[in-house]
């Protein structure tokens, strides 16, 4: 069996904020992991800069956007033309769909666990003893 990892997800605040509060379901992406991830740690961008919680991924489903749209736009948390402006000229994108949420009672600021942490463009990988994932397990 395959080891699962957890990675930390940078996500727009309005989108991070969504997702925490159940409204938004799924999370589109154009790239997706290369290993198997269970676990989405979310980093909401700036000017939040902070790790606000984390899901539990149900399912990865790659498509077509156009397929992606009309399958998950009730629960995507995303206006039509965002989500199409997202995927401009990209023949294929992924829904991660979420099982569920924990948001943190406070954020984790992520340069108190990384040095000279950066904002992952999409994604980094956490390792399993990471001070990072024992932090959390406390809030």
């Amino acid at each position: 069996m395959d080891t699962l990892t957890s990675v930390i997800l940078s996500i727009k605040p309005e989108y991070a904020k969504a997702i925490m509060s159940g409204k938004k379901r799924v999370e589109f992406r154009r790239k997706i992991f290369k290993r198997p991830v269970n676990k989405v740690y979310v980093y909401s961008s700036s000017p939040v800069k902070k790790i606000i919680g984390f899901f539990i991924i149900d399912s990865i489903i790659e498509d077509s956007p156009l397929r992606l749209w009309a399958q998950f736009k009730e629960i995507g948390g995303i206006n039509e033309k965002d989500f199409f402006n997202y995927f401009n000229e990209v023949e294929k994108g992924f829904s991660i769909l979420i099982k569920e949420y924990k948001k943190f009672g406070r954020g984790i600021d992520p340069a108190d666990f990384f040095e000279n942490f950066c904002a992952p463009q999409s994604y980094i990988y956490l390792e399993e003893n990471s001070e990072l994932l024992n932090a959390a397990q406390i809030l």
